[in-house]
């Protein structure tokens, strides 16, 4: 594997992709002229063999071996025994070109096949190289023929710089069609980015989806959308948790300030600062539990820690932090004061404190708490006698951010009864509203015996 430096290294991946073609593409087209050239050449030589033979034939025909003495006739190939031909009785030259020396470089290598028995051709060095190749005659004749390989060295060299030029323009057009193809195929991609970032991150509503899209990419927008609804999935519990925490602290840090501007206002005895301290620990102590109970329910694969919490005790904790307006009057009653709920009393508080909250606002005159065991484990009732929930807006009543009169006077989110009712429900319990109680209104939870 070629590993370049990473200052060579193309940035994008449609450069990367490129370079692989065009290396790939180098080595196949090196092995393949490597291959073509040497086949090339071979067959050349085997041209100039099958040429040597020809005139070794041809000068054969001139050699009289029948007689005692072994004699070359002039004749019609007369030419060719002046042009690099040797005829040879054993060892002895009986015929040699006018122009080669008898002991010359040409001499010598014919004399050798002819040593050899005549059996192969060879190929006589030097700055022209030559083909020899012997023909053995009857009577121990030998006539070898000699052809400059010149020309076809020559031709070898064309054929080779002509598949040089080749292999540059293939390269030249693999790299240019590779980065037009790979192009083409990552658009899809970049229409993608370009879609994500005109959507705004998580946000919109908008995804990708697999419509006109090559099976991988696809795919990856499938994929792709999945994480994108998970992150919205978690960043909306995370805002809905936000809300929760602001919704149920704010109690709590409502009566630690009012405590504070109470105690501030003028010079208190003791008995009186550790009142304020005592309220304002209580409220604190609220505000600890309520971040403890909503952070482990809102975390994610966790299951609500089972607990035991003795029920009357419980409503009678949360009633005394609420704050009812002089004209309610509020009662916890129950069946069994040994009522024990199958939840923690941390939580048993958090599932009744939106409910009773919301009934003190909304209660003309009283508002009742009442617990009991029927079929299904506990029942808590929290009944007030106030305007009851308008019908049109029952379907809505546990929706977060949902109010039935957005403009009255109270500064209510829409959180508590939602909050209310996941609490019971995260416990195997549940939170719901009587649509046919009247006067006022009555919410149910069911929560499981210890």
């Amino acid at each position: 594997m070629i590993v370049l430096p990473p200052r060579l290294t193309p940035r994008t991946l449609r450069g990367r992709l490129s370079l692989v073609a065009l290396t790939s593409a180098a080595l196949v087209i090196t092995v393949l002229t490597l291959a073509f050239n040497a086949v090339a050449r071979q067959h050349l030589e085997r041209q100039a063999d099958d040429e040597l033979r020809t005139r070794a034939a041809a000068v054969a025909t001139t050699v009289d071996t029948n007689g005692p003495v072994v004699r070359v006739h002039e004749g019609a190939h007369d030419d060719l025994l002046d042009s690099n031909v040797w005829v040879y009785d054993g060892t002895r030259t009986i015929e040699r070109p006018s122009n080669a020396a008898a002991d010359g470089p040409l001499g010598r290598a014919a004399l050798g096949l002819v040593t050899d028995g005549g059996r192969r051709c060879a190929t006589a060095g030097g700055p022209r190289p030559v083909r020899l190749c012997p023909m053995a005659l009857p009577q121990h004749v030998t006539v070898v023929t000699a052809l400059d390989l010149a020309p076809y060295r020559s031709s070898a060299d064309t054929v080779l710089a002509g598949s040089l030029a080749l292999d540059a323009v293939m390269l030249v057009c693999t790299y240019v069609v590779t980065r037009l193809a790979v192009g083409r195929a990552l658009r899809p991609v970049r229409a993608m980015t370009d879609q994500a970032t005109q959507w705004g991150a998580v946000a919109s509503g908008k995804r990708f989806g697999s419509t006109r899209l090559p099976s991988e990419l696809a795919r990856l927008g499938t994929s792709l959308d999945a994480l994108l609804d998970r992150i919205r999935t978690l960043l909306r519990h995370e805002r809905q948790l936000t809300a929760e925490l602001s919704h149920e602290l704010r109690t709590p840090l409502s009566r630690i300030i009012a405590e504070l501007d109470w105690w501030r206002s003028r010079p208190r005895t003791p008995t009186e600062t550790q009142a304020v301290q005592a309220v304002i620990s209580q409220a604190a102590a609220s505000m600890h539990t309520i971040c403890d109970t909503l952070l482990m329910d809102a975390r994610e694969g966790v299951e609500t820690v089972p607990g035991t919490a003795s029920t009357l005790p419980a409503l009678r904790r949360v009633a005394q932090q609420c704050d009812p307006p002089g004209h309610v009057t509020l009662a916890v009653t129950g069946q069994d004061s040994h009522l024990q709920a199958g939840v923690s009393a941390a939580l048993l508080e958090r599932i009744i404190s939106p409910l009773l909250s919301n009934s003190l606002r909304y209660a003309h005159s009283q508002v009742s708490v009442h617990a009991r065991t029927d079929a299904d484990g506990i029942r808590i009732d929290v009944t007030d006698d106030g305007p009851g929930v308008p019908s049109v807006f029952t379907g809505q009543l546990f929706t977060p951010g949902r109010r039935a009169d957005p403009g009255d006077t109270h500064g209510g989110a829409g959180l508590g009864l939602p909050l209310a009712r996941r609490l019971a429900r995260s416990a195997g319990g549940e939170v719901s509203y009587d649509e046919q109680h009247t006067p006022g209104a009555r919410f149910t939870v069911r929560l499981p015996l210890a």
